[in-house]
């Protein structure tokens, strides 16, 4: 039913607030689409081999089974389990291709066994082989055979989409993924493999896994007798280990005989904590101020048990009666 004019236009501050619908960029693309009907062709072979056949006159089965195997019957059987009946795209694209499956099927398959490379990417043309990529399957960087020399993902790998460029993994980074990010060393590296392994934590740069084989620090390190030792706690940067070598304290800390020590706020002639009775409590580089218990805690002060109760206590001042004004 059509609605009045005036409704309409009621609704659609309404239409204005549903959510924008699923960008196109997330619909499969048409290899996803193809490499998914494939794989459920080939788990339909898998599924068909030997069906129906087993315990019974082992000669007579190898005879009959080699008919079923390449037959019209197997092929039916596997396009019927293809796709969900609710899977409207699945079965749009077997309609359109089941007369190229056939044909793979009944003629092509001994000379084309790769389902995949003769139906996605030779014969519809909307895939590429692994290691290529683009509208002409150009080979990605690094080559075909070790995309992004085994260190990386390359950009539209094995699809009509992307630019080859390479998306390198944790440790990697240049062009081809053979070059080791800071935190990282190479720990092999030839003509066709290069490898990159963590330094040690407290390494920025190094040359091999311990904190003697730091060419830079950390932030929060330092270099002392050849290794990179860990600043203390206490620290804003330091020339060693331990609470003697900070260059400066942090808040709450204070140079005390040397080093950095803890400030403890609650004894110094100025109240850290300021309301009354309560208490001060002094933790590492900082304080906390509670009252005692018992107390009722309110923001001007921490109030006794006995006070409060007597605070409930009172009545609420009462109006004067109509009679007295």
């Amino acid at each position: 039913m059509r609605l009045p004019r005036r409704a309409a236009l009621g609704l659609l501050p309404l239409l204005l607030l549903l959510p924008p619908a699923p960008e196109a960029a997330k619909k499969p693309t048409p290899c996803h689409r193809c490499r998914g009907l494939v794989d459920k062709f080939n788990q339909g072979m898998v599924d068909t081999a030997k069906k129906n056949f087993g315990g019974g006159n082992t000669a007579w089965e190898e005879k009959t089974l080699s008919k079923y195997e390449s037959s019209e019957i197997r092929l039916l059987e596997i396009l019927e389990g293809l796709c969900e009946s609710s899977d409207f795209e699945c079965n749009q694209m077997l309609e359109a291709q089941e007369e190229h499956l056939e044909a793979w099927w009944l003629q092509l398959k001994s000379e084309y066994p790769d389902l995949f490379e003769w139906f996605c990417v030779k014969t519809l043309k909307v895939c590429c082989s692994p290691g290529t990529y683009g509208p002409d399957c150009l080979a990605c960087q690094g080559g075909s055979q070790r995309p992004c020399s085994g260190n990386g993902h390359c950009s539209g790998d094995g699809s009509r989409q992307g630019d080859g460029s390479c998306r390198c993994h944790m440790g990697y980074q240049g062009p081809l993924c053979t070059d080791c990010m800071d935190g990282y060393f190479s720990s092999l590296r030839n003509e066709t493999h290069s490898i990159c392994t963590a330094c040690d934590e407290s390494c920025k740069t190094c040359s091999g896994l311990t904190n003697r084989d730091c060419g830079e620090c950390e932030v929060g390190w330092v270099l002392d007798e050849g290794a990179c030792v860990e600043c203390d706690s206490s620290c804003v940067g330091c020339t060693g280990e331990g609470p003697g070598n900070c260059k400066e304290c942090i808040s709450g800390y204070a140079r005390e005989h040397g080093q950095c020590a803890d400030v403890d706020e609650c004894s110094l002639a100025e109240k850290a904590c300021v309301r009354k009775h309560e208490n001060c409590y002094n933790t590492p580089g900082s304080y906390v101020c509670v009252c005692p218990d018992g107390f009722e805690e309110t923001e001007d002060a921490c109030v006794p048990p006995a006070e409060a109760e007597a605070t409930e206590g009172e009545s609420p001042t009462q109006l004067p009666s109509r009679e007295d004004l």
